[in-house]
Order: C-alpha cells, then structure tokens, then sequence
C-alpha cells in the first residue's frame, strides 16, 4: 500500500459496520444502476444539442431609431382591451 492505504482500509471497515456486509452488494448495485441512468441523460442531452446558434442580426449602429419626430413611440393600447 501507499503512504495513504490505510485510509482506504480504515474507511472500508468503517463502511462495514455502518451498513454490514449484506447490504453492501445492494448499495454497490443501486450506485451502479444510478451512475447508468446518469450517464445515458448526459448522452441523451448532448445529442439533443442543435447543431449551430443562426447569426444575430447585424446591428445597423448603436444609437436607437429616431423618426423625423424624435424617437418612436411605442404603440398605444385600443380602447376596450
């Protein structure tokens, strides 16, 4: 062992009387089958990725649109809505 292996023995034990060796296996299995599910979602997303983003539109400058009026307004409300 390392310089740290006994950590990984005195962890193991620790496991063991936490849980006892019976439920260990089953612990193992539902980790696994967790890990399995995770792994195939990441897969499933980065293929559900599109492709590429469309370009922004070009930007004509970066002062706002003024009218012969000034800016424009924004659009008032018909009555009744």
């Amino acid at each position: 062992m390392g310089r740290y292996g006994w950590h990984i023995v005195v962890l193991v034990i620790v496991v063991l009387l936490l849980f006892g060796a019976r439920k260990l296996p089953d612990i193992a299995r539902s980790i696994g089958q967790s890990l399995k599910v995770f792994k195939k979602e990441v897969r499933e997303l980065q293929e559900d990725k599109p492709a590429a983003a469309p370009p922004a539109a070009p930007s004509g400058g970066s002062a706002p649109e003024t009218g012969a009026n000034g800016p424009a307004a924004a659009p008032e409300d018909p009555p009744g809505a």
